[in-house]
């Protein structure tokens, strides 16, 4: 199996020159393109789409919510992972609305990011356990207002649950000893019923919902 490729987009050279390092020497990993921001790396994907992308948010001419929705908008099948810090939490779910495949914070160990990688590459989910912690403190403590739940049989909750725990697919059957596809349909019918696009907007709707807790 080849190197995955990734591009870098962040308006910070030396935080890109380190992270390029990082990778580039893992092995694993091959930093094709590198931007300092949105106008630029609109330019480069084009002709890249088949790589991962670690996206900053907050960028000059063109931040990182917008790039990030107008990519998506061209080329859907892009894969994109939010870099971000504690106290841009405004933004993470404006990034989770656009179709982000997930979420590191900055000062995450190398291995994670590689692990990252390797997850997104298989087309699944991936968020920084301590990132989705502080999100989820930060709505257990707004005032809740009345909310229309969803009616969710038994296992599409017990499966709810797992997939908030960060749980693949795969690993969800393997605990519940059910088919990989029986999981698979469940947890279609869960977007579906909740109204939700991705596991990062369903956790999110299933901490405001009081549907599940973590």
């Amino acid at each position: 199996m080849g190197k995955h490729k990734v591009i870098l987009v962040d308006d910070h050279k030396l935080f890109r020159d380190g992270l390029k390092l990082l990778l580039n020497n893992s092995g694993k990993v091959d930093v094709i393109d590198e931007a300092s921001n949105g106008v630029e790396f609109l330019k480069i994907i084009e002709n890249n789409q088949d790589a991962i992308v670690f996206m900053d948010i907050q960028m000059p001419e063109l931040n990182g919510i917008e790039t990030t929705k107008l990519a998506l908008e061209k080329y859907p099948n892009l894969k994109i992972i939010v870099l971000t810090m504690f106290g841009e939490d405004e933004y993470y779910y404006q990034m989770i609305e656009a179709g982000v495949k997930g979420f590191l914070l900055k000062n995450t160990d190398i291995d994670e990011v590689l692990d990252s990688i390797e997850t997104v590459a298989r087309g699944e989910n991936c968020f920084s356990k301590e990132l989705l912690y502080h999100i989820i403190q930060n709505l257990s403590q707004a005032k809740r207002t009345d909310y229309n739940v969803p009616n969710l049989s038994e296992r599409e909750i017990e499966i709810l649950q797992l997939i908030c725990e960060g749980l693949s697919n795969q690993e969800i059957a393997d605990k519940l000893f059910i088919s990989k596809r029986t999981v698979d349909t469940h947890r279609s019918n869960i977007l579906e019923k909740t109204g939700t696009n991705n596991t990062a907007s369903l956790v999110m709707y299933s901490i405001k919902q009081g549907i599940i807790k973590i």
